[in-house]
């Protein structure tokens, strides 16, 4: 089979989130956090940031409905979201991140940062700057899919 540049690139860039998610996540579950996906901390920021539906956590996040729901369904049995009566319209109902919520993402935020801190140190800052700068000049902003067909999703 002839060789592909480009598959071998986005495996690399996904070899790459793996080696940053599973650290974080290692790091999670020794402080309490067991079970986490990386997923789930993407969701909990997607819901901070106002997607407090269902339908809207799904288009933030690229998935289905569905999907987000099972996630949703995921971070309240561990107690990272819980519904609230929408004050406009007592039918529907409202995400709302809780505190032990707000506290798995700054741990896992801190993880985040320590994990690329020991990239930078082990290739230098400055080459792991210009790493990021030309992935954001590649990727642009946009949301990261996670769910579907994509196998980071684990949510």
């Amino acid at each position: 089979m002839a060789r592909s540049s480009g598959a071998e690139l986005a495996l690399l860039l996904l070899g790459g989130f793996h080696a940053l998610a599973d650290e974080v996540h290692a790091g999670l579950a020794r402080r309490g956090h067991e079970g986490v996906r990386p997923g789930h901390e993407f969701a909990l920021r997607a819901i901070d940031a106002g997607a407090d539906t269902a339908s809207e956590l799904g288009r933030r996040l690229s998935v289905s409905k569905q999907a987000a729901a099972k996630t949703i369904a995921a971070l309240q049995q561990f107690g990272y979201v819980e519904r609230e009566t929408d004050p406009d319209d007592a039918r529907r109902k409202r995400l709302r991140v809780t505190a032990r919520g707000h506290e798995m993402m700054r741990i896992g935020g801190a993880l985040f940062d320590e994990a690329r801190d020991r990239w930078a140190a082990r290739i230098g800052a400055g080459q792991l700057e210009g790493v990021e700068a030309h992935l954001a000049r590649l990727v642009g902003p946009r949301p990261q899919p996670l769910g579907g067909d994509d196998p980071t999703a684990d949510v």
